[in-house]
């Protein structure tokens, strides 16, 4: 029997809300589905955050290429005794071949804005909101709070540490790959380099060194079989004697013609510990060793390092980012916008909608850089927008591409490195006063004319709706 650490293919569309189920079997019975179009956005930022990047696309693509419902998922549904031979009968049949327009992975976005949307069979669509929102939300957070460290590192490597503390086996998959999305250099997590492709980074436990009689007999046996994966921890014992020991191996490697990876501190006082381990090493003439630090790290206290002075060239961060600690959860929503080719408006407190099929529309100046966006309606061309920017862009480009139609992803599955590429790219060019981690600027984001026309007329017929 397979152990239950897994998720089939199969049962994935089972990976849903009761409700999308039982709403799907009530629009059957009465003969609502027709074409609908729903919108992915978050509602508002997440405290402290001036940016999100866009992340979880690729998996959920590949999610809907292989959505349908098999019979086990069925028989499943019948025994619940409340669907109907006839709608199990037309789950049966069901495979998602609506359209997918969605900003591509290492888009940077921002609240309001649509991240994706779905146009599909009202039922189809539905069906699809718990399954979108689950992975498309996680990974933009975690992209969005590893991208907070890429922001105070200034420069120095970044490896995801966090799979142990993760929450739960899948979620540590995709906080390694949206992490390296957002520019970190690898993972510690070995399926997930097998999977995306991204680079491996470890060092050895303080067990590795406990379990031998003394620290430098542990060092001189690790390396000796890796000797090019040798950064060695320090600070099981004594960090600064640990520091004495590695050096003394790193001397050793040396004259073989080998040089020591580093060393790696993961607890105390880690701007004093870098500080007089830099001098004991470069003492020695190992200023080529490097430090990596790890230890209960986030963006707040990297930035607290780097501004020190501490030496330290890599860090390892793990819990507060896999889980985005600050704020571990994004306010994403799934709307329906549009129904039968008429706009739909939802008007409640603090929850109102913006009607229609939508693109983001993004100024950039002669640099390339964004300085505001434009949330228009689907048939606004980037020409018709220039003229709603000021000052006048040198370009305006359109966010959202159409990534799936008939049942398949639009074009070939790109590499991990190229979302990676993307977002580096946008990432420099964006103003630092967005990327600040404690009080960042309000990126402008608002509405066009057409939009807004549209949204004044719809909040008018509501009463009609209500009846």
């Amino acid at each position: 029997m397979p152990i239950d650490l897994r998720l089939d293919a199969d049962e994935v569309p089972l990976l849903t809300d009761f409700y999308q189920l039982t709403m799907a079997a009530a629009y059957f019975a009465s003969g609502n589905n027709d074409t609908a179009c729903f919108s992915m956005f978050t509602r508002r930022m997440p405290a402290r955050r001036g940016f999100l990047v866009a992340a979880g696309l690729e998996r959920l693509l590949e999610a809907l290429e292989q959505f349908r419902f098999v019979p086990r998922m069925l028989e499943y549904l019948e025994s619940l005794r409340l669907f109907t031979p006839e709608f199990l009968a037309f789950l049966s049949g069901v495979r998602f071949g609506g359209e997918v327009w969605a900003m591509p992975e290492g888009t940077i976005f921002f609240a309001a804005e649509p991240i994706l949307e779905i146009r599909a069979p009202l039922i189809e669509a539905q069906l699809l909101e718990t399954l979108v929102l689950n992975q498309v939300g996680l990974a933009s957070l975690i992209a969005s709070k590893a991208a907070r460290s890429l922001a105070v590192a200034g420069g120095r490597r970044l490896v995801d540490f966090g799979l142990r503390r993760s929450q739960g086996a899948d979620a540590g998959l995709v906080a390694a790959r949206s992490s390296y999305l957002a520019g970190f250099a690898g993972t510690s997590n070995v399926l997930g380099g097998m999977r995306y492709g991204i680079p491996l980074y470890g060092t050895m436990a303080h067990s590795y060194v406990m379990a031998h009689a003394q620290e430098r007999a542990a060092f001189d046996s690790y390396v000796k079989v890796f000797p090019r994966l040798s950064t060695l921890l320090v600070d099981t014992y004594d960090t600064l004697r640990g520091v004495e020991n590695a050096a003394a191996v790193a001397l050793e490697l040396r004259a073989q013609g080998v040089k020591l990876q580093g060393i790696r501190l993961d607890s105390g006082d880690l701007l004093e510990l870098s500080k007089r381990a830099r001098r004991l090493l470069d003492q020695r003439g190992l200023s080529d060793v490097p430090i990596f630090a790890s230890g209960n790290l986030d963006e707040y206290r990297i930035a607290e390092l780097v501004k020190a002075g501490a030496p330290i060239d890599a860090f390892g961060v793990g819990t507060a980012m896999v889980v985005s600690a600050d704020a571990p959860a994004l306010d994403v929503a799934y709307k329906l916008v549009e129904y039968r080719g008429e706009p739909r408006l939802k008007t409640s407190s603090e929850k109102v909608t913006l009607p229609g099929r939508k693109q983001v529309l993004r100024a950039r100046n002669a640099a390339g850089g964004c300085f505001a966006d434009l949330i228009g309606l689907f048939e606004e061309s980037p020409a018709i927008a220039a003229r709603e920017f000021r000052p006048a862009p040198n370009s305006v480009a359109p966010l959202l591409e159409r990534v799936f139609a008939d049942g398949h992803r639009i074009g070939a599955r790109p590499p991990l490195s190229e979302p990676r590429e993307r977002f580096l790219e946008s990432f420099a060019r964006l103003e630092h006063r967005y990327k600040d981690i404690d009080r960042p600027d309000n990126y402008p984001v608002r509405p066009s004319a057409a939009l807004n026309a549209l949204l004044i007329s719809e909040k008018l017929r509501v009463g009609r709706r209500q009846g």
